[in-house]
C-alpha cells in the first residue's frame, strides 16, 4: 500500500510574511523520500498595525472594519502573496499563473468585504470567502508554485474541486465524511500523478459550493479529515510541523525540568489540547475516533526533525512518569443546574450546535436534588449563549474569573494519593483551590482556581515542579 504522509505547516511554520519557507521546502524534501506528500498550510504571519498578526486575523480586521462602514486599506490583502511570490517562485511563467489567480481571489474577497459594508455585518459565508481568499486557499496555491519553482513534482487541489465538504454552518463547520468522499476524486487523482499536493486548511466547501470555515485551529483537522478520506486506499500518517515536541508543560509558563513527551495516547492528547497545550485541535482527534481509526499522528519539531512525539490510539506501554503533562486554562465559566435540566442542555450543546468545550464535572446534592457542574473552557462564548443556558434552567447559577489547571495521563490512577498531594502544593503556594474533580475513566484531575492576575501559571509551575516527587510515590 503506498504511504501518504500528510504534513501541516502552520502560520508560526511559515514565519512572517513566509520567511521559513526555506525551511519547509527542506522538510517537505526530506518527507518525500519516504512517502508521497499531501501539504496542508495555515494563512502566513505579517506584520501588521505595528504587531505580528496572522492574515486571518488582519482579514477579520478588515471585513468587520467594513461591516462597521470604517473601511481600511485592503490591498494588505494580496500585497504579502506578491511578495512571497516575488521572492520564492523564481520561474517567471509561475509567477505569473500565480498572481492571475491571486487577481482573482482578491476579487472574490473585494465583492464579500462590499457585501459585508452594504449588509453591515461580516458573518456566515461572507466572512468564510474573505478568509478563503485572503488566507488558506491563495496560500496553497502559491506554495505550490514554490515548490515547482524547486523542482519538486507538485500541484495544489483547486477550489472548485475542494474535497472538504462540510454543513452549512459557516463559520464552525463540520465535517461531512460521505459527501467528502464522493467529492474527493480530483484530490486522489493529484496524489497519482503527483509527489507532492498543495492544499489549504482550516476552509470547507458546503455541497452547494459555498465556503466556509472551521473554528480557529481548523488546520490540525482539515489534515486529520484528508487522512480520513485517503485511509481506506493509501498507508496514511499526519505529521503537524511545529516549533517544538510536546514538552511535560508549556515552556512559556514552565522554564525548568521540562521534560520531552514521547509518545501520548488520543485520550491523553485530546485532553491536552482541550484544556489549554497547543499539540493539536483536540476536534481533530474525535474526528479519527469517531470514525474508528487509528491513524498515526506525529508532532514534529522542525527545527530538530528528529525529536518528535507519536499519538496512537494505544501508544506503547511508557515507564516513564504516569502525569505527562500539566497545563492550564484562563477565561473559563462554571455553570451549576439541576442535573434534569443540565441533561437537555448537554444535548443541544453537542448534537444541535456541535459545541464540545466544556467538561461535565462530578455532581452534588441540594435539598435531595441533584445538581450539575459544567465547566466551559471559553467564557466568553459562555457570555454569548446565557439565554440559550438560562432557557434550559432559569435559576442557573453562571460564574464567570475561573481557571482550571489539568495534570493528564492515562497511568495516573496507578499512584496513590495523586489528587491530594496536587492539591496540597498548590494550597502551599497560597492559592485557592474552588473545585477538585478527579475521575479515574477520563484520565485527568482538574483543578479549578480563581482566575485573577498570575494564579493560573502559577499553579501550573506549583504541580509540575511537583512531577518528580509523585512519580516516586508509585
Amino acid at each position: 500500500m503506498t504511504s501518504i504522509t500528510i504534513a501541516k505547516f502552520g502560520g508560526s511554520a511559515l514565519g512572517i510574511e513566509g520567511a521559513m519557507i526555506p525551511k519547509i521546502i527542506d522538510r517537505i524534501k526530506q518527507l518525500q523520500e519516504e512517502s508521497k506528500v499531501i501539504t496542508v498550510f495555515s494563512a502566513p504571519l505579517i506584520e501588521y498595525n505595528n504587531k505580528v498578526s496572522s492574515m486571518t486575523d488582519v482579514a477579520i480586521h478588515v471585513g468587520r472594519s467594513y461591516a462597521a462602514s470604517t473601511p481600511v486599506e485592503i490591498e494588505v490583502l494580496r500585497e504579502v502573496y506578491e511578495r512571497i511570490a516575488g521572492k520564492y517562485v523564481t520561474d517567471s511563467h509561475r509567477r505569473q499563473e500565480f498572481l492571475d489567480s491571486l487577481d482573482k481571489f482578491y476579487r472574490q474577497a473585494i465583492i464579500s468585504l462590499k457585501q459585508a459594508a452594504e449588509n453591515k455585518r461580516f458573518v456566515d459565508v461572507i466572512r468564510s470567502r474573505t478568509l478563503a481568499y485572503s488566507g488558506e486557499v491563495t496560500m496553497s496555491y502559491l506554495m505550490d508554485y514554490v515548490m515547482q519553482s524547486v523542482g519538486l513534482k507538485s500541484s495544489h487541489v483547486s477550489i472548485e474541486n475542494w474535497p472538504i465538504i462540510t454543513d452549512d454552518n459557516f463559520e464552525a463547520a463540520n465535517f461531512m465524511v460521505q459527501e467528502s468522499r464522493q467529492h474527493s476524486e480530483h484530490l486522489i487523482e493529484l496524489v497519482k500523478h503527483n509527489d507532492v499536493v498543495s492544499m489549504g486548511g482550516f476552509i470547507g466547501r458546503t455541497v452547494d459550493g459555498l465556503e466556509t470555515t472551521y473554528e480557529r485551529g481548523g488546520s490540525d483537522r482539515t489534515a486529520a479529515d484528508v487522512a480520513i478520506l485517503l485511509n481506506e486506499t493509501y498507508d496514511v500518517k499526519i505529521d503537524l510541523e511545529k516549533d517544538s515536541a510536546v514538552l511535560s508543560a508549556d515552556p512559556r509558563i514552565v522554564k525548568d525540568d521540562l521534560e520531552f513527551i514521547q509518545y501520548l495516547s488520543y485520550n491523553e492528547a485530546k485532553l491536552a489540547g482541550m484544556f489549554g497545550m497547543k499539540i493539536l485541535d483536540p476536534i481533530a482527534i474525535k474526528e479519527i475516533d469517531d470514525n474508528d481509526l487509528d491513524i498515526p499522528i506525529v508532532i514534529t519539531d522542525m527545527a530538530k526533525p528528529e525529536a518528535v512525539t507519536m499519538i496512537q490510539r494505544k501508544p506503547p506501554v511508557d515507564s516513564g512518569n504516569p502525569i505527562k503533562i500539566v497545563t492550564g486554562k484562563k477565561n473559563c465559566s462554571m455553570v451549576r443546574m439541576e442535573s434534569a435540566r443540565a441533561s437537555h442542555l448537554v444535548a443541544s450543546l453537542e448534537f444541535d450546535r456541535q459545541y464540545h468545550d466544556f467538561i461535565k464535572l462530578s455532581p452534588y446534592m441540594v435539598d435531595d436534588t441533584e445538581m450539575t457542574r459544567l465547566l466551559f473552557l471559553d467564557a466568553d462564548y459562555v457570555r454569548r449563549q446565557e439565554r440559550h443556558i438560562r432557557a434550559y434552567y432559569p435559576k442557573a447559577e453562571i460564574v464567570y474569573a475561573r481557571g482550571v489547571v489539568t495534570l493528564i495521563g492515562d497511568e495516573m490512577w496507578r499512584v496513590p494519593k495523586i489528587a491530594s498531594t496536587a492539591s496540597s502544593t498548590v494550597s502551599e503556594h497560597d492559592i485557592n483551590i474552588l473545585n477538585l474533580d478527579a475521575q479515574e475513566e477520563t484520565s485527568r484531575i482538574l483543578i479549578v482556581v480563581e482566575d485573577k492576575g498570575s494564579s493560573v501559571a502559577d499553579a501550573v509551575k506549583a504541580i509540575h515542579s511537583t512531577r518528580t516527587r509523585i512519580r516516586g510515590m508509585k
